[in-house]
């Protein structure tokens, strides 16, 4: 490639969005690349038109050999959630000329500022996940697809209980057939769209807030066995202990009622957390307390170690119960867990600890075991007293140092 490739952005209003000296470049270029809308803009151009289809490397290896001048159109700001980002990496020496983004023209359009708005994209991505990153922000700015419409969205929130929001739909920015409205998210699940729109959604009033530590009678649990779940005091000294990130990808092996699961996964918003239960009562309570405490996580029915293979490759892995195959389990999730991940188990038994240890000093990680023994104040006529709950040993497994796969920096 012996000339500079020159990437321009382009409005749906097609040449009015140019400025002068952007229409003097793709006039005098040999080659104009774009999708078929785009090029659609430009009837009369003299040269050769490249059509981006599915098979970008394919577009990348003719350009590096092209000797002649070209021009590349792509919509909005090419190096915000577009073509850009992978042309930079891939191709050497091209130039960027943004046109304004759909999400700049959205909220001119509403008469708002968005340098304080979260903006993520739902545009052939999945939707999963989306509750718990945007539960409690302000103003939410979201790309769009035909799959991922404005309705599909609405209706992914209201199955969340987000009522709080409004959204605001702009389709054909700056098109012949621009529209741009308010709406509920009622309102908004039964109404269709052009393909080319973007939604914001802005909250009217506060939504319920759960900080870490939720209370253990808040979970949905199975009746008459309520009490099956890992206790808040122990729950919160277990998540400390995974040492999550923001975009840490979870497991949660024998998740119950989802209460370890849950609070993982908001900390880990922009992450992914997979949990896997074999009691159909208490996957189902899971699923429940997922939707109430707004977390879109992914849960299973089955029998760890079978199901894990689906699950992506973890940075932390809770165990608060294994169902007697204990040593298979550990050794699956020990191959599977990332460099630097933790595994942390709980154990209410001195056999399981025992067995646990054992197993992951053959899988080559190290161990530190905390002994937790907690007491909860009862009233008793005008005074109190305490009752002990069960003993549990929390046991966090981290590979050793010097492993070929890469060990923790923490001691």
């Amino acid at each position: 490639m012996s000339k500079q490739v020159k990437l321009i952005g382009i409005g749906d209003n097609g040449q009015g969005s140019l400025l002068p000296i952007y229409k003097k470049w793709i006039d005098e270029s040999e080659v104009l690349v774009g999708g078929e809308r785009i090029l659609a803009f430009f009837p009369d151009f003299q040269g050769e038109k490249i059509v981006i289809k599915s098979s970008l490397p394919e577009l990348i290896q003719k350009l590096q050999t092209e000797e002649r001048s070209v021009v590349i159109l792509a919509s909005g700001d090419p190096l915000f959630y577009g073509i850009g980002g992978y042309l930079a990496k891939k191709l050497e020496g091209v130039a960027f000329y943004p046109a304004l983004s759909s999400i700049q023209l959205a909220f001119a359009r509403m008469g708002e500022s968005w340098h304080d708005a979260y903006i993520t994209s739902v545009h052939g991505r999945s939707i999963k996940g989306l509750a718990q990153r945007i539960d409690g922000k302000e103003k939410v700015a979201l790309l769009t697809d035909e799959t991922n419409s404005p309705s599909a969205i609405a209706a992914y929130l209201l199955s969340f209980g987000m009522t709080e929001y409004r959204a605001f739909v702009a389709e054909n920015l700056e098109g012949e057939d621009e529209r741009v409205g308010w709406y509920d998210l009622d309102q908004l699940v039964n109404a269709s769209f052009s393909p080319l729109n973007v939604v914001v959604l802005k909250r009217q009033t506060a939504g319920p807030a759960w900080p870490l530590g939720i209370e253990d009678d808040q979970f949905a649990q199975r009746k008459p066995d309520k009490g099956l779940i890992t206790k808040k005091e122990v729950r919160v000294l277990s998540i400390s202990q995974l040492g999550l990130r923001s975009d840490s990808v979870v497991w949660d092996i024998g998740t119950c009622t989802g209460s370890v699961a849950i609070e993982a996964a908001r900390i880990a918003r922009e992450g992914a957390v997979f949990a896997i239960e074999k009691n159909e009562d208490d996957l189902r309570n899971c699923l429940d307390n997922s939707a109430k405490f707004r977390v879109d996580l992914t849960a299973v029915h089955g029998r760890a170690p079978k199901g894990l293979e689906n699950f992506a490759d973890p940075d932390a892995i809770f165990i608060g119960g294994s169902g007697g195959e204990m040593q298979e389990l550990l050794e699956i999730c020990a191959a599977r867990l990332k460099p630097n991940g933790r595994i942390v188990l709980n154990a209410a038994t001195i056999e399981t600890l025992y067995e646990a240890d054992k197993t992951f000093t053959k899988v080559g990680f190290t161990t530190q075991i905390s002994l937790v023994q907690v007491s909860r104040s009862k009233p008793i006529l005008h005074m109190k007293r305490f009752d002990a709950l069960n003993p549990i040993y929390i046991i966090t497994a981290q590979r050793k140092q010097g492993d070929d796969e890469g060990g923790s920096g923490d001691e």
